[in-house]
């Protein structure tokens, strides 16, 4: 019997990194009036093009309570346990649907081992908290380790990106027509982070390049209180901008920061162009 690790596929985790650490990707979907597409099937660059080109912001949606039903009850039938987390409650019901689910097959099979964590952030964020899980479960540890090793990264983990611009935001009816209009013209960057399982504003700074440096001044900030156990440079298509920005961090820090897409579901709340620093500290 081993543990066997189930996410969503908002974690953004790297393809071979998945396949590493045997992790199960339960997707999302998004939907625009003419087409659909599980999250795990689109091609980003055409997803965002096509927002570009039509002007319309897709919907997103969670996966059928009955396909994550599947995947825990395909697990357990090969006698395996399952350690599942998935991203904040707050931002999707996927997190309630995949409770109903256990329940069911906790009627049927009450010998069943399922734990289920609520991240309460996504992206990498959460893919860090995933792969903290997966490498205990590797090591062969029991499922109470698994499940406190996902807890322990939760409190250490931080998430800041900034929007490109306000046009998505604007979209998505996040920030009204007249304040959009007034930041572009001033060059205003929200840098936005996750708390409390919500998308948050942290502080405004006028221009990209100062907000950039802004992320990397909090970065700065924790590693000399707390140290660093893990970076990533997420990004919306903009691959270029956030290999300079890993670049930055390695020459200040010495730490090698992957580079990782954001796919539709998160990326259509703010849009190409956006870049992220996520990190893991030691300490908290």
């Amino acid at each position: 019997m081993s543990i066997k690790i189930v996410t969503d596929s908002t974690s953004y985790i790297d393809p071979a990194v998945q396949k590493e650490f045997d992790i199960t990707i339960i997707p999302l979907s998004v939907h625009f009036p003419d087409e659909s597409f599980k999250e795990t099937e689109v091609d980003y660059e055409y997803f965002y093009n096509k927002i570009d080109r039509e002007g319309i912001i897709p919907t997103s949606s969670q996966p059928a309570q009955g396909e994550i039903q599947e995947v825990f009850t395909n697990i357990i039938e090969q006698g395996h346990e399952v350690m599942a987390i998935f991203l904040s409650s707050d931002m999707s019901g996927t997190y309630h649907s995949s409770l109903a689910a256990k329940e069911i097959i906790l009627q049927e099979r009450p010998e069943a081992k399922i734990e289920i964590l609520d991240s309460r952030t996504n992206s990498m964020a959460m893919g860090l908290i995933v792969l903290a899980a997966a490498r205990l479960a590797q090591e062969g540890k029991f499922l109470a380790e698994v499940v406190e090793a996902a807890r322990e990264t939760m409190k250490r983990v931080k998430f800041y990106f900034v929007p490109a611009g306000l046009d998505y935001l604007k979209k998505g009816g996040r920030i009204g027509g007249a304040a959009a209009l007034l930041g572009s013209i001033l060059q205003i960057r929200p840098i936005l982070f996750v708390k409390d399982g919500q998308t948050d504003l942290f502080e405004r700074v006028r221009g990209t390049r100062a907000s950039i440096e802004r992320m990397l001044n909090l970065l700065d900030n924790d590693i000399k209180a707390y140290g660093l156990r893990n970076v990533i440079v997420q990004h919306i298509s903009c691959y270029d901008k956030a290999a300079e920005l890993a670049h930055t961090i390695k020459t200040r820090y010495g730490l090698g920061a992957a580079v990782l897409p954001i796919g539709p579901v998160i990326g259509l709340h703010v849009g190409p162009g956006s870049l992220a620093i996520i990190y893991v500290t030691e300490t908290y």
